[in-house]
């Protein structure tokens, strides 16, 4: 199997349909979390919507670039959650997560193996590979915090 084959698979199984390392994937994790939940703040921690949308702005950022785009995230944005005060709202999140996360798992999917030691936009950024799988390990981190956030909000 190709690398950037490999890479899709572990990045489909952290966000929609794995279960190999974590026994969990964000779509399951979220699938039955309310909007209510999603937004209510344990302590000081970010809220569930936050990191989903977090994460999504990283994915959407990198499907940009794989697009021919160019790089226009930021960090300093990248938890500019606008309010969600409806359970459509969430949804419509969840939605552009799940969009986007399979957009870049099937863009991945047509990148060739080649592509993987390129520069990503700048050098400073480092090649493709480190920025794909910097992505599969932020979603797990994430996925991490989310699973104990729902866990401290049902107990």
């Amino acid at each position: 199997m190709s690398s950037t084959l490999q890479l899709s698979k572990r990045f489909r199984e952290v966000m929609l349909d794995g279960l190999w390392i974590a026994n969990t994937n964000f779509k399951a994790q979220l699938s039955d979390v309310t909007w209510e939940q999603a937004t209510k703040k344990v302590g000081s921690l970010n809220t569930i919507a936050m990191l989903t949308f977090h994460i999504d702005y990283y994915i959407a950022g990198l499907v940009n670039v794989f697009e021919g785009g160019n790089l226009e995230i930021r960090d300093k944005y990248s938890f500019d959650l606008p309010p969600i005060e409806s359970q459509e709202q969430w949804e419509e999140l969840l939605n552009k997560l799940w969009s986007d996360s399979e957009k870049f798992a099937a863009l991945l999917e047509q990148m060739p193996d080649s592509k993987m030691n390129e520069v990503f936009v700048d050098e400073k950024y480092g090649t493709y590979l480190r920025n794909i799988d910097g992505m599969i390990e932020h979603a797990y981190y994430h996925l991490g915090q989310i699973t104990l956030i729902k866990k401290l909000l049902t107990d």
